[in-house]
């Protein structure tokens, strides 16, 4: 029996790392900074704080424990409808680009570093060459940028990392003397096929055993398994583990609705409380490298170093600006079918793409991972380290005012709520199409009330929607039905869980009990909170289809739902 030993500085140590990156990305979020940022920059400050433990980077660690969930979650979550549409800029950017970049930094490395060899050169190429669009993305994201470009950037991010970690492994083994770079790209092609084929082979088995699982648990038990399993198996016969992964996240994401409610509902929330958790954590580790790295450097002429560090870092970021300008503007010219398709970029827009080109943690742990008889891996350690800090900090924290000076928005926004309050119209009239024929056929039909409240209730969640087109205000600035609704259900609802919470402090309340009926009361108010999510204020108010005007109608005095009614409030369903 194999014998597990934990010694005690080492659990404090990572439950330290653990609590101390959370509050670290906690508080930026609510300063309203990129918690990747000052994740590094505080991680780069305590590094060098007496007392604080040796964090250095395990690469086992990363690319087997931590890069797996990450990409399973992000592919779970992304749209593959997005993803097809978006096929080519993402291809050119996850693939072309990873490619140029690893070839680029390679040949400048190589030329201005004379003890690198060629094949370590291409080593480095490809460590820096996928950009992680974690902070890129959050930042677009609360700036309003136009969710096809933050798609790209998604897309991009979730296919990159196996691109360049194949393109790794090839030029190694180059480096080793096993193989010639020729033999390396036959390698890339045959595992990047492998992880396709394998990750779609199994989304299509865990989607069967899906279905046959009945407990919301046991459901989501597997979906954590899933990304680990899926890794070390393609992993396993040589072909790429993220690319399985990701196939496999994007195949039983589209697919979610097989699942049950419960199962999606605690899907979301687990994945989300991993992904802080996780991303918190692998932020924090980059800051923490500098001592580690500095400590490869032994040697060194500094001058030289300086000036190949600035070199590398400056051919990294100019890079993605030759790639995406000559991708948006040349592939256009040259090809009439691209023109019918797709209408011109206008320059701020791929300025932006090429500035969000920030680096992360699978660049970091990569360059660890070689051998420590690799040649010239303290410089490649150094000037990795070089290129995700400079990345992170110098793009990072000009992006938001770039994004800002040329005014890279959309419309989304509204897009959004207009197509949701149109798809809500049509499910509220197909809902209520549905309970007028389940009524008609029934040999013994529920009462006038339940087919009353049914109704009211379908049509107060599709009014809701276009109430919020309004930002909850009437076309007189006065709050609008749903919207007092919302505010005065919300107070009932506290004062019911102060009932229950005094009941049981008095002993005529069990917890378990109470617990169970304080549930109930959160999923009501959980969605009271998601229809009272509101848009900018003082946005134009669009007509509503015939029948369903904001504001009129059933939608002017809306009832409780079904579960106000089933908690014992049938009788305060009116505001």
């Amino acid at each position: 029996m194999v014998g597990v030993h934990f010694e005690t500085t080492d659990l404090m140590a990572v439950f330290g790392l653990i609590i101390g990156a959370a509050t670290v990305a906690g508080a930026a979020r609510k300063l309203r900074i990129s918690p990747p940022i000052l994740l590094v920059l505080v991680g780069l400050a305590v590094s060098y704080l007496p007392g604080v433990p040796d964090y250095t980077l395990n690469p086992e660690i990363i690319l087997a424990l931590f890069l797996p969930p990450l990409l399973y979650s992000a592919a779970w979550r992304s749209s593959s409808r997005g993803f097809r549409l978006n096929k080519r800029p993402i291809l050119l950017m996850s693939v072309g680009y990873t490619l140029f970049s690893t070839v680029v930094v390679a040949l400048v490395a190589y030329w201005l570093i004379p003890s690198m060899p060629l094949a370590a050169a291409f080593a480095l190429g490809a460590i820096v060459a996928p950009p992680d669009a974690v902070a890129a993305t959050a930042v677009g994201r609360e700036l309003g940028m136009q969710r096809r470009y933050l798609q790209v950037l998604q897309g991009e991010s979730l296919v990159n990392d196996a691109t360049a970690l194949t393109a790794y492994r090839a030029a190694v083994a180059a480096a080793a003397g096993g193989i010639t770079l020729l033999e390396g790209g036959g390698i890339f092609v045959a595992a990047a096929g492998g992880g396709v084929v394998l990750g779609g082979l199994f989304g299509f088995l865990l989607r069967e055993l899906r279905r046959r699982v009945s407990s919301a648990v046991l459901e989501n038990t597997l979906n954590l398994v899933v990304p680990f399993a899926v890794y070390l198996a393609a992993e396993s016969v040589h072909a790429s583990g993220v690319l399985a992964v990701v196939i496999t996240g994007l195949y039983l994401g589209n697919t979610a609705t097989d699942t049950s409610p419960q199962a999606r509902l605690q899907a979301e929330s687990s994945w989300e409380v991993i992904d802080f958790v996780l991303e918190s954590i692998v932020f924090a580790l980059i800051g923490l490298q500098l001592p580690a790295v500095i400590a490869e450097l032994e040697g060194q002429n500094v001058a030289s170093v300086v000036w190949w560090s600035v070199a590398v870092l400056v051919v990294t970021i100019a890079g993605r600006f030759v790639w995406v300008f000559s991708t948006s503007y040349l592939i256009r010219a040259l090809s009439p079918a691209v023109r019918a398709r797709t209408p011109s970029p206008y320059w701020p827009t791929p300025t932006v793409s090429s500035w969000a080109g920030m680096r992360g943690v699978v660049s970091l742990a990569a360059a660890f991972a070689l051998a420590h008889d690799f040649p010239a891996r303290g410089l490649i350690l150094w000037l990795t380290f070089v290129v995700v800090f400079g990345t992170l900090v110098i793009q990072g924290l000009t992006l938001p005012g770039l994004i800002r000076r040329l005014g890279v928005g959309g419309t989304d926004d509204m897009s959004d709520r207009l197509a949701e309050a149109n798809a809500q119209h049509q499910a509220a009239r197909a809902a209520t199409d549905r309970l007028d024929t389940l009524v008609s056929s029934a040999p013994h039909p529920p009462s006038d009330q339940v087919v009353g409240l049914l109704r009211h209730y379908s049509e107060y969640r599709a009014n809701s929607a276009w109430e919020r087109l309004g930002g909850g205000l009437s076309h007189g600035g006065k709050e609008t039905p749903g919207a007092a609704f919302r505010r005065l259900r919300q107070e009932m609802l506290q004062a019911q869980r102060e009932t229950f919470m005094r009941l049981r402090n008095v002993g005529e309340l069990d917890d378990e009990v109470m617990r169970d009926m304080v549930r109930e009361l959160d999923l009501e108010e959980t969605m009271l909170d998601r229809h009272g999510e509101d848009p900018e204020p003082n946005r134009p108010k669009p007509s509503s289809p015939a029948g369903t005007s904001p504001g009129s109608g059933a939608g002017a005095d809306p009832t409780a739902s079904p579960a106000a009614a089933a908690d014992g409030t049938g009788s305060d369903q009116k505001s």
